[in-house]
């Protein structure tokens, strides 16, 4: 499934050691094994995708560090669809933000891997296990945000990014960030693309029927406008995202 303008079109952690450190989980019990030595959550749950107040989609996921890795996983599910439609990716990052390797597949077939080829990035799709590969070069730096297709989790990460990078001051009770520019990467749509990111400060939201006050940030490219909102209070998690011009509502569940 893709969804119009917004989910289609817009579609690292060098802020996981910085901005949301905080958001480790308690230490790990001993007699928990499920997890390997070393790795900490930063985020899990799921988003509820609406559009004209129906919910179309959800997208599952998790935010993990293992030890210099950063691994963020999401399977994306429509509503009324068969398995056979669900989508997952995984992207893997050094802690500096270079790529190390991004991945998504559908269940119905066909796959796609992003990796690095010497200094930029080189796609490969594959669209039938009896054909053969194909492969797109990208005259993108390794440490280019990936934007794909309904995977809201990435934007996270790159509301992450932004507010580590961004040159703030602090006015008042207010918090004032200079908008910053990204070259991203669709892999889905085997395109790149140019959007901006800027901050514009806290708003009273109504979220189930409960008032908060979150951080929201404008993120514009050539083809949309997407409002985001992260809780300051919970490791600036994204909570809730607007796309007007679908009439498309992503709220965390």
């Amino acid at each position: 499934m893709k969804l119009e303008t917004g989910i289609r079109r817009i579609g690292v952690f060098v802020v996981l050691s910085t901005l949301a450190a905080a958001a480790a989980s308690p230490p790990r019990d001993k007699s928990d094994k499920s997890k390997p030595s070393g790795t900490v959550m930063i985020d899990a749950g799921s988003f509820g995708i609406f559009v004209r107040g129906q919910r179309v989609a959800t997208e599952t996921f998790s935010v993990q560090q293992q030890n210099a890795i950063s691994v963020i996983k999401s399977q994306f599910k429509e509503a009324n669809a068969t398995d056979s439609a669900s989508q997952k990716s995984s992207l893997e990052m050094t802690s500096s933000g270079e790529l190390i390797r991004y991945d998504w597949s559908q269940a119905s077939g066909g796959s796609i891997s992003v990796f690095p080829d010497n200094e930029f990035l080189k796609e490969r799709i594959t669209t039938s296990p009896s054909k053969p590969a194909a492969e797109q070069a990208f005259l993108l730096p390794t440490a280019t945000p990936v934007l794909d297709n309904n995977f809201f989790i990435h934007r996270e990460v790159l509301a992450w990014k932004y507010l580590a990078i961004a040159p703030c001051k602090d006015e008042k009770d207010h918090r004032r960030c200079e908008p910053a520019d990204f070259g991203t990467l669709v892999p889905q749509d085997r395109t790149s693309m140019s959007v901006r990111m800027e901050l514009i400060g806290k708003e009273k939201v109504t979220i189930r029927g409960a008032e908060r006050e979150l951080l929201r940030l404008n993120l514009h490219g050539e083809s949309f406008d997407w409002a985001l909102w992260v809780d300051e209070s919970d490791h600036f998690k994204l909570i809730r995202v607007a796309i007007p011009a679908d009439n498309t509502e992503v709220v965390r569940d």
